[in-house]
């Protein structure tokens, strides 16, 4: 699944079409595409794992599921689920979820808990952490109402930097470890979002995917965990379980 940092190189790509016309709509999406043709884009923006196409009274959510791809200007050879065309070229989204969001985007999302936002609000992530003492570190994470564009990579990768085993609860960390799980969620999401563009992330990874740990050379464990029962990757050595 896309991850915010991926979402923003989405936006930073697309920022061509930023106040231009869609000239033509086509796609296998069960949506009615026709009501962007002729409309002119306001903006491009993104929140979480959400790109946001926006108009001037209603934006398209386009969401990349665990699958899911695009392109500008160089179409795959399959159907796309969506193809807005412009006069200076056109954006491709295959395997992608769509939904129409009506009214002004700032009615309907926070922009304070995007990990990625000028406006990310830190403090507020510890509120509503708080007030969820049982959760799981791990699901903690992935939470996108806390975390949002925080997915499996940036969890496990935070973890392990902190030293914080996934099965931890969030009410039995100190505080200065919950302040830096906090802090390292937008951290390492900018370290991602750097790495993605250089085309060396995966040589930065400590955890996910990985067989060894490469602080104390004991086997990582591998376990699906949490109420999402995503993969996790961590050190019974290194990381604590609190």
């Amino acid at each position: 699944m896309p991850e915010g940092p991926s979402i923003v190189i989405l936006r930073e790509e697309a920022a061509k079409f930023r106040r231009k016309t869609v000239r033509k709509v086509s796609g296998d999406s069960s949506i009615d595409l026709q009501r962007m043709q002729g409309r002119r884009v306001v903006s491009l923006r993104s929140w979480g794992k959400h790109f946001l196409v926006e108009f001037s009274s209603f934006s398209l959510r386009v969401h990349l599921l665990m699958f899911g791809t695009y392109r500008i200007d160089e179409p795959k050879p399959k159907p796309p689920r969506l193809a807005l065309e412009f006069d200076n070229g056109t954006l491709y989204f295959y395997t992608a979820s769509l939904k129409y969001v009506e009214g002004l985007l700032d009615d309907t999302y926070d922009w304070r808990a995007d990990v990625m936002s000028p406006e990310w609000d830190p403090a507020l992530a510890r509120r509503k952490l708080r007030r969820q003492p049982d959760a799981l570190a791990c699901d903690a994470l992935l939470d996108q109402e806390v975390f949002a564009g925080v997915g499996n990579i940036i969890k496990n990768e935070v973890l392990f930097r902190i030293g914080v085993h996934p099965e931890s609860t969030i009410g039995a960390l100190p505080p200065r470890t919950l302040t830096r799980l906090v802090a390292q969620a937008r951290e390492y999401s900018f370290d991602f979002l750097e790495w993605k563009k250089r085309y060396v992330l995966r040589q930065h990874w400590q955890a996910h995917r990985k067989r060894d740990c490469p602080t104390c050379g004991a086997r990582l464990t591998k376990a699906k965990l949490g109420l999402r029962e995503r993969w996790a990757y961590f050190c019974g050595q290194c990381q604590r379980r609190y």
